[in-house]
């Protein structure tokens, strides 16, 4: 779905006023009705909500709903993106919107800057939208049959938790970007200058940065939350650090975060561990193996007594940033919302089932079944490197596209680009 903002700035005042009583609305009804919407407009008349209903149609901001009892409307996702746009806009946190950087299963990804002309990173969730290759995959994120309504809600509350994750971690002091701002479905937050480690093949100390990396993993669960999509694709690496002794690494994506309470928490954190083995010895070709010898625990990989961590042996609680944050599974008194925690699970569980493990050693993990390596937000690698080449190509090519503002690119019903 392609962010359009050419026709924010003829927007007027009143317009903004309408659109934001069909957002009101829709907390209530999946059509709103027309007369609902003025009265929650506060419009002084009729013809001047009709007026307004009119041009916002007419721009594909909300939807006239055929084939019902009584006339009414619908915010479409356009229209939601120019309430958080406009919000954002009078904060004073976005200023101008660039191009497209990035566009995944489950968001977009813009550069945009503030008033200043620093430039951010803004990201749109659009959840409910599969990935690209995806239709066959199509998951079941809702239990009813209101389902744009529902993604919509769903989209606005994995932003808003996302952007709570970001900012405790980030005054924490883990290696996240800086959170800036969030309305409704879009969060801000810091520009990061570099790549994901996904095409990382060369780096100055790869035992370091995978051990790091590991301890990563052990640090945040000792906080009490679990990433649960821990991958090269959700792991950025600077182009310059200042540090020497620094691997520049940061995080990404949090929405799906769980308290180690979680009842599935040491199934996710094991899968999170896995995901780095596996990259690690497929793609930078460091597999490294535990030495009883050695007594250093403080890390992970050569020169340390363990490998690679484990979730009853090396997670010792420290804070409560999952009681904080009201993260997924923290209290059995204390559930979440149950419709993102459904549409969330669906996210976690996105695996496939072609993918070969990773090799564990003998020992004590003899009974363990390592976990299926978790799909990226893009990237599908279940049949093979020839396939994953094939997509990634296809995904950039639509990339480029939506970048280039082609106005052909068309969707499938469930949102999917497909380029003809």
């Amino acid at each position: 779905m392609k962010l359009d903002t050419s026709h924010m700035r003829y927007l007027t005042t009143d317009d903004f006023r309408v659109l934001q009583a069909v957002e009101q609305g829709s907390r209530s009804h999946e059509v709103v009705p027309t007369p609902l919407i003025h009265q929650i407009s506060g419009m002084r008349s009729q013809s001047g909500t009709n007026r307004a209903i009119s041009d916002l149609a007419k721009l594909s901001l909300i939807s006239k709903m055929r084939n019902i009892k009584y006339d009414g409307y619908r915010l479409t996702y356009n229209g939601i993106d120019y309430l958080a746009l406009k919000t954002m806009l009078n904060r004073d946190t976005v200023y101008s919107v660039g191009n497209t950087i990035g566009v995944g299963k489950e968001s977009d990804i813009y550069k945009v800057s503030d008033k200043n002309g620093k430039p951010r990173v803004m990201k749109i969730h659009r959840l409910g939208r599969t990935s690209f290759h995806s239709v066959r995959n199509n998951r079941d994120y809702l239990r009813n049959s209101n389902q744009g309504a529902n993604w919509m809600h769903l989209s606005r509350l994995a932003a808003n938790k996302e952007y709570q994750f970001m900012s405790m971690l980030y005054s924490k002091g883990f290696k996240v970007p800086e959170p800036f701002d969030n309305s409704r479905h879009i969060v801000v937050m810091e520009l990061i200058e570099g790549y994901p480690m996904r095409r990382l093949r060369k780096h100055k100390n790869i035992p370091k940065l995978y051990s790091d990396l590991m301890c990563f993993i052990v640090e945040l669960a000792n906080s009490g939350l679990i990433h649960c999509d821990f991958n090269e694709f959700n792991i950025m690496i600077k182009n310059e650090v200042e540090d020497e002794k620094d691997c520049g690494f940061v995080v990404i994506d949090f929405p799906q975060c769980v308290s180690i309470q979680h009842q599935d928490a040491d199934y996710y954190f094991q899968r999170d561990v896995d995901c780095i083995r596996r990259f690690f010895k497929k793609k930078l070709k460091y597999e490294p193996k535990p030495d009883p010898s050695m007594l250093d625990t403080e890390g992970f990989g050569d020169g340390y007594k363990y490998a690679y961590p484990e979730f009853k042996r090396d997670v010792k609680r420290s804070d409560n940033l999952d009681e904080l944050v009201q993260a997924s599974g923290f209290s059995k008194k204390h559930p979440g919302d149950r419709s993102l925690e459904t549409a969330v699970e669906s996210m976690r569980n996105a695996v496939y089932d072609s993918d070969e493990g990773v090799e564990v050693e003998s020992g004590e993990n003899d009974n363990s079944e390592v976990d299926d390596y978790y799909d990226s937000e893009i990237n599908d690698e279940s049949s093979g490197d020839d396939s994953e080449d094939a997509q990634e190509e296809e995904n950039e090519r639509i990339i480029e596209a939506l970048s280039s503002g082609v106005e052909n690119l068309k969707m499938d019903k469930l949102g999917n680009y497909i380029l003809e």
